[in-house]
């Protein structure tokens, strides 16, 4: 039965105050991270959108999902020139520091694919596995975002735009709840979600900085998987029927990351789109936690 996400923390991570919800206990940890970035026009994604498998994943182990940094109820950063993927990253680490989180499980969604991979590579004291789950932004290629999202209803943001891009994103649309929805929706009018668009959109850091220096860590972190990879055992998990991220880029990655980790494994939910997770909890929980305790402690 599916039970809400209840009694969210707060923790002040470098003068952000970062919101995050933690359940379960255990020998294992598992820190989730959703998708999305700062300011974006799509979707005020959060760490509700683990909503759906949160609380059975915390019936195995401990588990924490974290609003990433300018997303949810966690602050915007404290400079315009943090307003970048690299500081998203940074942020979540500092977050894992700031909890003495060490020797744990990391998975990441989209964006938060690229975030855990990265995590993976600068800090491998501090990840047991790594989990990346259907991400454009870490795969090679141009994403089909654009033409798979292209004209929304307006105005971006509201409730109809947002169920909008969530159901284009996806296999099936059975899968958007209306707390779900209802949560986008608060987090996209609070007024630190206005000013965190209005900086990327009408101010100009998205072009400006994000999306340009995303290309050139995007281009640091392919070469450093092919030459050097990842230490700890890695599940790449996709959607077969993502629009956007599709899986031929999922394989990809697998390959290039399986070239240099023997313990690389790849898991395939049919009849999934981009929110895999969603649209296919169980299979995507029992997948998930097959591969946690596949590994030696």
């Amino acid at each position: 039965m599916f039970m809400p996400m209840q009694k969210p923390k707060f923790v002040n991570v470098d003068g952000i105050q970062t919101r995050y919800f933690e359940a379960g206990q255990g020998d294992d940890t598992l820190v989730l991270f959703h998708g999305g970035n700062m300011g974006s026009a799509n979707l005020a994604e959060c760490a509700l959108d683990w909503e759906l498998n949160f609380n059975n994943l915390a019936g195995f182990c401990r588990v924490i999902a974290v609003d990433k940094l300018g997303q949810g109820y966690t602050d915007n950063p404290l400079k315009d020139i943090d307003f970048m993927m690299n500081q998203t990253v940074e942020h979540a680490y500092r977050f894992m520091t700031e909890l003495g989180l060490r020797n744990v499980h990391i998975a990441g969604h989209s964006r938060g694919g690229f975030l855990v991979c990265r995590l993976a590579l600068d800090h491998p004291e501090l990840v047991k596995s790594c989990v990346i789950i259907d991400t454009n932004t870490l795969a090679p290629g141009s994403p089909r975002s654009a033409q798979v999202l292209a004209n929304p209803p307006h105005p971006r943001l509201s409730r109809e735009s947002q169920r909008w891009i969530i159901e284009h994103y996806s296999f099936s649309p059975t899968h958007i709840t209306t707390a779900w929805l209802d949560a986008v929706v608060e987090v996209a009018k609070l007024p630190k979600s206005i000013e965190a668009h209005r900086k990327m959109t009408a101010d100009g850091l998205s072009k400006k900085q994000f999306m340009p220096k995303l290309a050139e860590d995007r281009s640091r972190i392919f070469s450093e998987l092919r030459d050097k990879g990842i230490t700890c055992p890695t599940l790449v998990l996709w959607g077969k029927n993502d629009p956007t991220a599709v899986l031929q880029q999922g394989e990809i990655i697998f390959n290039l990351i399986a070239a240099r980790q023997k313990h690389t494994q790849m898991a395939v939910l049919n009849h999934a789109g981009h929110f895999c997770f969603r649209e296919q909890p169980d299979a995507f929980n029992a997948r998930l936690m097959g591969f946690i305790n596949s590994i030696e402690n």
